[in-house]
């Protein structure tokens, strides 16, 4: 396989992807408890900043799961 480098088996690309997308999913997750941290405090301005956030986040994994389905098609 080209381009492996990594000592993880797999193609530096699918690697670096599949390493933000988890990143983005631990984000995601984080998400959820500084909502309820901004829910807790009453600020709704936050509540609301931080959903986007999140969104903005769910967005960007669905995004990079597209993109590694492509990469590991071709490999």
């Amino acid at each position: 396989m080209s381009g492996n480098g990594n000592g993880h088996g797999i193609a530096n690309l699918e690697y670096d992807l599949l390493t933000v997308m988890q990143n983005k999913c631990e984000a995601v997750n984080a998400y959820d408890t500084y909502i309820e941290d901004a829910q807790a405090a009453g600020s709704q301005p936050c509540v609301e900043l931080l959903q986007k956030l999140k969104e903005s986040e769910m967005q960007q994994v669905q995004e990079l799961r597209q993109h590694l389905q492509k990469v590991m098609q071709t490999a």
